[in-house]
């Protein structure tokens, strides 16, 4: 059992296989043809990769950068060469991942150009997911092009001097700040959107 629980890769494509059990055995209630559980397997990877995202945000936000401050100096090695590189790395790639299913998503069933365009008419439901799409446009744009180049020079996986990295960490942290004050009304968005489905 500890070789299991000890093997992250593994644990996750058993929650996969899992999952699509669960989608699979619950087809009679979702709709038992092909487009139905496609539609609910998109609906939930973006859920996945959605709370993969914003929970990595929130860590970030919550976490490791006010507590950066109080690290010891010869400590600051470990958080900054080893466990932020990989926060980034499923961060940006969680982020990307939610906003191409969402946009996949909203086509598949038909509502995506009048979400992103907020032409729902009488329709709130698609206007809300709408503001919510841009929302999450607008932060994974954040993500990978303020966020993301920033932190790389910031952590030295790429080349810059030290007074360059002092001009973009203000950048990088206020760029961060947007997206966790985005977060908030792009979750109300979806999470009551899906709400009246």
């Amino acid at each position: 059992m500890a070789k299991f629980f000890g093997n992250l890769h593994l644990v996750l494509v058993t929650g996969l296989v899992l999952a699509i059990v669960v989608i699979m055995a619950f087809a009679n209630a979702t709709g038992p043809d092909a487009g139905a559980i496609a539609g609910y397997t998109m609906h939930w990877l973006h859920t996945f990769f959605g709370v993969l995202w914003i929970g990595l945000l929130y860590y970030l936000n919550f976490v490791q950068v006010p507590t950066m401050p109080q690290i010891p100096a010869e400590l600051k090695a470990g958080v900054t060469g080893h466990i932020a590189p990989r926060v980034f790395f499923f961060f940006r790639w969680s982020a990307a991942i939610t906003v191409l299913i969402g946009l996949a998503m909203a086509f598949h069933h038909g509502y995506g150009a009048q979400a992103l365009t907020f032409q729902g008419a009488g329709a709130d439901k698609v206007n809300m997911i709408g503001l919510g799409m841009w929302l999450g446009l607008i932060m994974a744009f954040n993500v990978w092009f303020i966020i993301w180049p920033a932190q790389k020079k910031i952590l030295g996986i790429a080349e810059a001097t030290a007074e360059e990295k002092a001009k973009l960490a203000p950048r990088a942290l206020a760029a961060s700040r947007t997206n966790l004050l985005l977060s908030l009304p792009m979750l109300y968005c979806m999470v009551s959107a899906n709400l009246y489905v």
